[in-house]
């Protein structure tokens, strides 16, 4: 079916590569800031968002590799890092499960829970699922007064369902379907306003460009390009007020190279870009007593639509205008927008594709949160089931992270694997190998 199809290929790369620059370098207006605002992008000015569980890690794959999976070769986690990659994965299926505890180093019973798995239609499509599942333990409420009302757990979750098609031998593109739940007070009264758990409906959309096999200086090597857009859905809000939160929104962008050094030995170098599609927080005016007041000095309620903004635009916007927003609204002009970009980078080495060793690093602004930290793990490969080892070094003393000194770990099975018949088939198969070298062997 993709044998004749050159010129789509080609204009398929064209596309893709023209919105991988328009996304990369969008245009900013030019903006005037005051006096006061001389050294504002030197000031903290991070951007928060709801149910930033959505943002972690959920495998160890990549948890080892810096957070790097736009481009990687595909894996059943595919799902959650760029879904297009799940119509490259062999035929047949496989499922996995990871854990990762939460700040273990204080609490028992916090963590991250995840469960996937994909399935091939056919040669040129796939469907997947899967739940995330963060639990944040047992935790005592009490009032303004510090007295005992109640205990809960909170906890939220969030089901995915993917879908991936091959567009050309080389170019595919996935959907990715969400609902999302968040409770995390139990349905307490706060400042007499009773909160209830957030829901929401979101999508992700990516696409993913494998090259065929090429040399560098002799060795087979092949690159590939990805780009995801994740969380698209509804704010959510925890109160019966109608505040509401923006989903944590993100644009990843990654490239990746593999080489097989020979029949043994083959690695992989991935570099990725994320960028999260949220509105900044603008500067607010206050007068000398750090009150909120508006364009005339009279006080107002904080972040009310009257609170001036002296720099920046108004967050309180829809979900389209907000990703829109997003690459021009930053108080701090151009270089704040640029502050705001991550960057990850990862590598992974296999032996004989039994063995594998990886390693990271991960980079956030010190104004947009200050995160910075080294990662390794390792991987091994058996008949039936894959496992996979995690472990995050920070970078930075001043910011600690929660999954510091933790270990990670995922278990990938292939359910391929589990056919009575094709485990016969390799059970007889090295039997009749050490029977043929026992012939062989000179008494």
């Amino acid at each position: 079916m993709f044998n004749n199809n050159s010129k789509f290929n080609l204009l398929m790369k064209y596309i893709f590569f023209c919105l991988l620059i328009f996304l990369s370098f969008p245009i900013f207006p030019q903006t005037s800031l005051g006096d006061e605002l001389e050294n504002f992008n030197e000031n903290l000015n991070t951007i928060t968002t709801a149910v930033p569980f959505l943002t972690i890690s959920p495998d160890s794959r990549s948890g080892a590799m810096g957070d790097v999976g736009a481009a990687t070769s595909p894996d059943v986690h595919s799902i959650h890092w760029n879904s297009a990659k799940l119509a490259f994965l062999p035929d047949g299926g496989a499922f996995a499960v990871s854990y990762t505890p939460w700040l273990s180093k204080l609490v028992p019973d916090i963590s991250l829970s995840h469960i996937t798995g994909y399935y091939k239609l056919n040669k040129i499509s796939a469907i997947a699922g899967g739940m995330r599942y963060f639990s944040l333990g047992n935790i005592q409420f009490t009032n303004d007064q510090g007295e005992y009302v109640g205990e809960y757990d909170p906890n939220e979750y969030v089901f995915d369902l993917a879908y991936s098609m091959k567009l050309s031998n080389n170019f595919s593109a996935g959907l990715v379907m969400k609902y999302i739940y968040s409770n995390l007070t139990g349905g307490i009264f706060v400042e007499g306003l009773q909160t209830e758990a957030g829901k929401s409906f979101a999508v992700d959309l990516g696409t993913y460009y494998q090259s065929n096999q090429f040399e560098i200086s002799g060795y087979d090597s092949q690159w590939a390009l990805g780009l995801n857009i994740s969380n698209i859905g509804s704010k959510i809000s925890y109160t019966e007020s109608g505040d509401e939160d923006f989903l944590p929104m993100n644009l990843k962008i990654g490239s990746s190279i593999s080489t097989d050094i020979d029949e043994f030995n083959k690695i992989m170098l991935a570099f990725d870009i994320n960028k999260l599609l949220v509105p900044t927080p603008p500067v607010y005016a206050i007068d000398a007593n750090g009150q909120p007041v508006d364009i005339d000095g009279n006080p107002v309620q904080l972040g009310s639509p009257e609170h001036h903004i002296v720099a920046g635009q108004n967050p309180n916007v829809g979900i389209v205008q907000g990703i829109f927003q997003s690459f021009s609204d930053a108080p701090g002009g151009i270089e704040e927008e640029l502050n705001e970009l991550m960057y990850s980078v990862g590598a992974e080495y296999w032996y004989d594709n039994q063995f594998a060793f990886r390693f990271g690093y991960f980079h956030e602004h010190e104004n947009k949160g200050n995160r910075k930290y080294f990662t390794l793990g390792s991987s091994l490969k058996l008949n039936v089931f894959e496992i996979d080892f995690a472990y995050l070094i920070p970078a930075n003393a001043s910011v600690r992270s929660p999954l510091e000194n933790t270990m990670r770990f995922s278990l990938v099975f292939n359910l391929d694997n589990f056919d009575s018949e094709n485990l016969f088939k390799s059970t007889r198969s090295k039997n009749d190998q050490k029977n043929l070298n026992q012939i062989n062997t000179p008494k």
